[in-house]
């Protein structure tokens, strides 16, 4: 009976500390950001919950469903995004300035502390030098998550990315986590990607959209073509449909556009759809992430773009939305 009532009581403990082994758990504190809340989601795709943390006189707490490692990202109310290398059991402690997310610091596992390690390495680096760090990251660091996240934010989602060190880098992940799908599923992504790169021809893709209805990249052809992805948790994605939309409305006739939504909820995707008066199709097979879209169309994640003249030949890849805008304007005289 005492034996049966110390692990009751240890099992109390252990919950009340956020350590039991289905859940993460995120605790810390804002300087010059008293009130407010961000978000979080899962970058692997293990979880379609988007969780809202609040903060209250400057501190949060939450505990995340966790059930293996994964990475989280932390959705801040600038829209700006930072990893967090999650395991079941354990928590962290985050410490960050509102005015200076970008050297956010994270104690608690030695993933989190080694991607600060990182952040404050290039806190004051150029784009090329950020990349030229991130590559000796990786090859310092091959069998942790880190390295995958860094492979992915620096290679995979560049604005001008170099897929021939790419590829050599997953080369080099591999050789030290083999059965790693994320990593698998990059191998290939490159590949793909490296075929719509700007100056190639726009891969043949077929698919259905969220209607049910048959789409094919060979419906770009004759006009300006633009393939765009966006989410319903993403507001520069939603802001560039809204875009695309006032152009399709003005064009339509000169304008082809495929979108590929990155939720995992057909349902939230078409209630966006229908109160933005999205009507051209959009894919949504609810794979987030791993969408085979994504892979065979080469894009790049959330918020990514490809424009497409009338021989099919791809003439810009990952535009902000301004400059995407411009672009197709410019094309369409």
């Amino acid at each position: 009976m005492k034996r049966y009532f110390y692990f009751i009581l240890l099992t109390l403990v252990l919950v009340a500390c956020g350590t039991d082994g289905s859940h993460f758990k995120i605790e810390g504190r804002f300087l010059n950001l008293n009130q407010g809340e961000f978000y979080v989601y899962s970058l692997d795709g293990e979880s379609a919950q988007l969780d809202t943390i609040k903060i209250n006189g400057g501190r949060f707490s939450k505990k995340i469903d966790c059930e293996k490692p994964q990475t989280f990202m932390l959705v801040f109310p600038n829209f700006s995004e930072q990893p967090l290398f999650a395991v079941p059991g354990k928590s962290v402690d985050v410490k960050a300035d509102a005015s200076h997310l970008k050297e956010m610091e994270v104690k608690g596992t030695s993933d989190n502390e080694l991607m600060t390690s990182f952040r404050k390495k290039i806190a004051n680096a150029s784009p090329i030098e950020a990349t030229k760090t991130a590559a000796m990251f990786i090859n310092d660091n091959p069998k942790t998550p880190v390295a995958v996240y860094l492979l992915r934010r620096y290679y995979l989602q560049n604005v001008t990315p170099n897929y021939a060190e790419a590829q050599k880098l997953v080369e080099t992940l591999l050789k030290k986590q083999p059965e790693n799908g994320q990593l698998i599923n990059m191998k290939k992504a490159i590949l793909s990607l490296r075929n719509s790169a700007e100056g190639g021809m726009m891969p043949s893709y077929s698919t259905y959209d969220v209607k049910g209805e048959y789409v094919n990249t060979s419906s770009l052809r004759g006009k300006v073509g633009v393939i765009n992805s966006w989410a319903t948790w993403n507001f520069e994605s939603q802001n560039m449909q809204r875009e695309l939309r006032r152009l399709y409305k003005q064009h339509g006739s000169q304008l082809a556009i495929i979108s590929v939504s990155l939720d995992a909820s057909k349902r939230e995707c078409t209630n966006v759809m229908q109160r933005d008066s999205i009507t051209w199709p959009n894919i949504c097979d609810g794979m987030l992430f791993d969408s085979p879209a994504v892979e065979k169309l080469g894009l790049k994640g959330v918020s990514d773009n490809i424009i497409v003249d009338k021989k099919g030949k791809i003439v810009a890849h990952g535009l902000p939305t301004k400059e995407l805008i411009d672009r197709i304007n410019k094309m369409l005289k």
